[in-house]
């Protein structure tokens, strides 16, 4: 559960829920082939290095900052062809303007990792 105070409140919302908004973003946006599942070692490597890391759910991890705001990391596959620097700028917008839309919960950073290509 993600709790975030702003002027109007007290906001909760579901990691669940903001995860599955950032997928479905995903999958919609021009060049990419797929949200990767992390590896075991990545795993534990961000359970180690994030303070509040939430728990990973193929691909997308979703964490909160000091500030109240969201980070998120996201693993993908690109086709290949795929302008990347393109394709990963419309991700990073995309998907804050999605979760910020249906959640209201303001997000301060996208990390979006390439880490394969489809054929």
């Amino acid at each position: 559960m993600v709790t975030v105070e702003n002027h109007i409140g007290k906001i909760s919302v579901s990691e669940k829920y903001l995860i599955d908004i950032v997928k479905h973003t995903v999958d919609n946006c021009f060049g990419v082939a797929g949200v990767c599942s992390t590896t075991a070692f990545g795993s534990a490597l961000s359970a180690l290095t994030h303070e509040r890391a939430f728990r990973k759910n193929r691909g997308v991890t979703i964490r909160t900052d000091k500030d109240g705001g969201l980070i998120i990391d996201l693993h993908i596959k690109v086709t290949y062809g795929t302008n990347i620097t393109a394709a990963v700028d419309s991700i990073i917008h995309k998907v804050t303007f999605s979760v910020v839309e249906s959640s209201g919960v303001e997000v301060h950073k996208v990390n979006v990792y390439v880490d394969d290509m489809s054929v």
